[in-house]
């Protein structure tokens, strides 16, 4: 089962796809809401979005996550299916001080995936494998959706 986002943010979303499929570009308003929504992560993102920063790596067996090339230089990896990140930021505003809906990477995930930014990257079942586990060793054990 995926977990969702509050309706307002799943609804914004869905109408920001829709206005950059109809018309390229996402209105001032759109993007008003955006920020209002999710605050300051909504002009961190938009950023990430504008440098291709986001790339959907699936494998032949349709699994699928998300790697984020934060401002940093660090890669993130990001989870749609339950809207986990890596990144630090996750961890302390989303999980821990619960003051922000995601961080900045995954809504960067989710406005790629609306305007067509998103990358794609096909790799094998293994190589996948590999990059879970690579950020897995990295971060140490952890909770991965």
């Amino acid at each position: 089962m995926e977990a969702t986002l509050p309706a307002v943010a799943e609804e914004l979303l869905k109408e920001i796809k829709k206005a950059f499929q109809e018309t390229s570009h996402v209105s001032d308003d759109l993007l008003l809401a955006l920020k209002f929504v999710f605050g300051s992560s909504a002009v961190a993102a938009l950023d990430l979005v504008d440098q291709h920063s986001v790339t959907r790596i699936v494998s032949p067996s349709g699994r699928a996550v998300y790697q984020v090339l934060g401002s940093s230089g660090k890669l993130y990896t990001c989870y749609a299916s339950c809207h986990f990140c890596t990144c630090p930021a996750f961890a302390f505003s989303v999980l821990r001080k619960n003051d922000s809906l995601v961080c900045k990477h995954i809504l960067a995930m989710y406005l790629s995936q609306a305007t067509g930014a998103c990358q794609e990257l096909s790799v094998s079942d293994q190589q996948l494998a590999s990059i879970l586990l690579a950020e897995e060793e990295e971060e140490g054990p952890g909770t991965v959706c």
